[in-house]
């Protein structure tokens, strides 16, 4: 990965580029469709998916620096960020959205983030929605005890994120017509966007409702590469009811797909992905010989 390659970031061996498998599923092929799965989760079996690309430049441009960053009580991110700085022997500090649970025994998750090292802050709803303002990140910083951390965005989507992402795009090349994931900030879309080759496009699948990825993809681009880059689309139906809710349809086939394919479906993210590719193709979203590759994002946990 160009730009990220330290000494301390090479030492964890990610697995790059990551496989590009197709799978045999009469569902997609009655329609002409190639079913592939970009397996990003293979990349490290600690940092998974697009945390680690995501997160490797961060901790590059950190420098051995304390890294903060935020998440909710479920966070990818801030469990991948707190193994990251394990292996790297990097202090972090997790800030979490909602002060009542600083009063509650930790969840799975959090107690993961915890036991590799990640000191937690939590802060109440209000002024976590303000935290990109600069006089609240401030203030923030300084009740963590980290006014000289390298701060990292909620989902680590930044430009140098983004920047990174583009490599996702460059791995699947001709391979795809199509390259598709479940989105929650946007960072890897706007990468994978830019690195698909011309007449390949990209497809996101927010798993937040609200409608307003688009312009945070926008931005992210903007900042990235000083404008749009690349062919890409949103389908804000597929949320399930919001982050982290499922419903019994996204569960019976999410079940269904793990016994056709020998694959553990990571709820979140991945299955949201994978039930609105097949409702897509049902829908004849996908000219017959499409080749569509689903980028598998993370794993269960725990």
């Amino acid at each position: 990965m160009t730009g990220t390659d330290t000494r301390g970031l090479a030492a964890l061996r990610p697995r790059l580029p990551s496989p590009l498998r197709e799978v045999a599923d009469g569902r997609f092929e009655r329609h002409g469709v190639r079913l592939l799965l970009k397996r990003d989760d293979l990349i490290h079996p600690e940092l998974v998916g697009n945390k680690w690309r995501k997160l490797a430049p961060n901790l590059d441009a950190a420098d051995g620096r304390t890294v903060v960053t935020f998440g909710g009580a479920y966070s990818n991110h801030l469990r991948a960020t707190a193994a990251a700085g394990r292996l790297l022997g990097l202090p972090t500090v997790g800030v979490v959205r909602g002060q009542e649970l600083a009063e509650l025994p930790l969840n799975p998750s959090l107690a993961r983030c915890a036991a590799d090292g990640m000191r937690l802050h939590f802060v109440d709803r209000s002024t976590y929605r303000r935290k990109a303002q600069p006089e609240t990140l401030a203030a923030l910083l300084r009740a963590a005890e980290a006014e000289d951390a390298v701060v990292v965005p909620e989902g680590g989507s930044n430009a140098r994120a983004v920047r990174s992402c583009r490599a996702l795009g460059e791995e699947l090349g001709e391979h795809a017509d199509v390259a598709a994931l479940a989105c929650g900030t946007g960072g890897t879309l706007a990468g994978l966007a830019a690195g698909l080759p011309a007449g390949r496009r990209a497809l996101g699948i927010p798993v937040l409702k609200g409608g307003f990825l688009a312009d945070d993809i926008r931005r992210l681009q903007e900042r990235a590469f000083g404008g749009r880059r690349g062919t890409w689309s949103l389908d804000d139906r597929f949320h399930h009811g919001g982050y982290a809710r499922t419903t019994p349809a996204l569960d019976a086939f999410a079940d269904d797909f793990e016994q056709r394919h020998g694959l553990a479906v990571e709820r979140v993210y991945v299955a949201k992905l994978l039930y609105a590719l097949l409702a897509l193709t049902e829908e004849g979203a996908f000219p017959r010989g499409t080749a569509l590759a689903a980028v598998v994002t993370g794993r269960p946990f725990p």
